[in-house]
């Protein structure tokens, strides 16, 4: 069975042990904006009436947000310089 995007998620927060504050502005580092209240339905049980499925999208603006949140924003690239 593959792990769904909320999964890994899921697993992300646990192991990273992020709080929905931390969360909520690791993603505004992208311009994302996400509430606590949608977190709690993506870290629901499936079955859960309020579940709410992490899309593709969701979960991408969060890794961006935390490769920010731990490298710091990528320096810009002068025109001189070789690729």
């Amino acid at each position: 069975m593959a792990l769904s995007n909320n999964d890994i998620f899921k697993k992300l927060r646990v192991a990273l042990k992020l709080r929905d504050d931390d969360i909520v502005e690791i993603c505004a580092l992208v311009d994302f904006k996400v509430t606590k209240s949608e977190l709690g339905a993506i870290f629901r049980a499936e079955d859960h009436p309020k579940y709410m499925e992490c899309g593709d999208q969701f979960l991408r603006n969060f890794l961006n947000g935390l490769v920010i949140h731990k490298r710091g924003v990528m320096p810009k690239k002068s025109d001189g310089e070789s690729k």
